[in-house]
C-alpha cells in the first residue's frame, strides 16, 4: 500500500495498492488486494470490497457500496449510494479487439444516485442507470434503465418498479404506491416515470 497523505482519514488493507494522485473521502474502507489507480476519486463513507480495481480516473461518490471482483473502469461514474454486487461487470468499450486500440473510444456509463446493481450482472457501456433503479442478479444492461425501474433477464427488462428502500411496488387503486416499510408514497406521473411523492430523488433517508 502506498499511503496518501490523507490517508489518517480512510482505511486501506495493508494488502491494497493506493496510487498517486488519488483522493479517498473520510471513513471509507478499501479492503483486500484492491486496487485504486491514478486520478480516481472516492467520496466518504465508500465500502469497497476484497479485489476491487478503480480506475484510473474513475468517479465514486459518497456512500458507495462495491463488493468483492468488482472492476470499475474510466469512464465509469457512480453517483452517492450505488451498491455494486459481487463480480458485477462493467464494460467501457463497445466492440474491444486486441489488435486494434479504442481506448479514445470509451464510452461514458452513469450510475445514478442509490441505484442496486446485483451480483454477475453485466452493464453494457454507454448507459445510465437511474436513481434508486435495482437491477436484479445476472441481468445483462444495454439501454437506459429508468428512476425505480425493477430490471431483469438477458436482455434486462422491467419487470416492475421499487422503492428507495429495495420493496417492489404494488399500484392501489387510486394509482399511486406506499412503499411497506417506509410508508414513502409514489406515483407514476407518465407512462414510464415514476416520481417519489414524499421525498425528492436527492434528499437523504431520514435518520432511523
Amino acid at each position: 500500500m502506498k499511503a496518501g497523505a490523507d490517508s489518517d482519514r480512510y482505511f486501506a488493507h495493508p494488502s491494497s495498492f493506493i496510487d498517486d494522485n488519488v483522493s479517498i473521502g473520510a471513513g471509507t474502507k478499501i479492503w483486500h488486494v484492491s486496487h485504486v489507480m491514478g486520478g480516481s476519486v472516492i467520496g466518504r463513507d465508500c465500502r469497497i470490497g476484497q479485489n476491487v480495481v478503480i480506475g484510473p480516473n474513475a468517479r465514486i461518490g459518497n456512500g458507495v457500496k462495491i463488493q468483492n471482483n468488482v472492476s470499475v473502469y474510466p469512464g465509469v461514474e457512480l453517483d452517492d449510494f450505488v451498491f455494486c454486487g459481487p463480480s458485477m461487470v462493467f464494460t467501457n468499450v463497445y466492440n474491444p479487439r486486441s489488435e486494434i486500440p479504442r481506448m479514445a473510444e470509451l464510452r461514458p456509463t452513469r450510475v445514478r444516485r442509490g441505484a442496486t446493481l446485483g451480483a454477475n450482472c453485466t452493464v453494457v457501456c454507454g448507459v445510465t442507470i437511474g436513481c434508486y433503479a435495482m437491477v436484479g442478479a445476472g441481468a445483462v444492461i444495454r439501454e437506459d434503465v429508468a428512476d425505480y425501474a425493477l430490471m431483469v433477464g438477458v436482455p434486462a427488462r422491467r419487470a416492475g418498479w421499487v422503492g428507495r428502500h429495495g420493496h417492489r411496488l404494488q399500484a392501489d387503486a387510486g394509482g399511486a404506491w406506499r412503499c411497506p416499510e417506509s410508508g414513502f408514497e409514489y406515483r407514476e406521473v407518465r407512462p414510464g416515470v415514476v416520481r417519489c411523492l414524499t421525498l425528492d430523488e436527492n434528499a437523504p433517508l431520514p435518520a432511523p
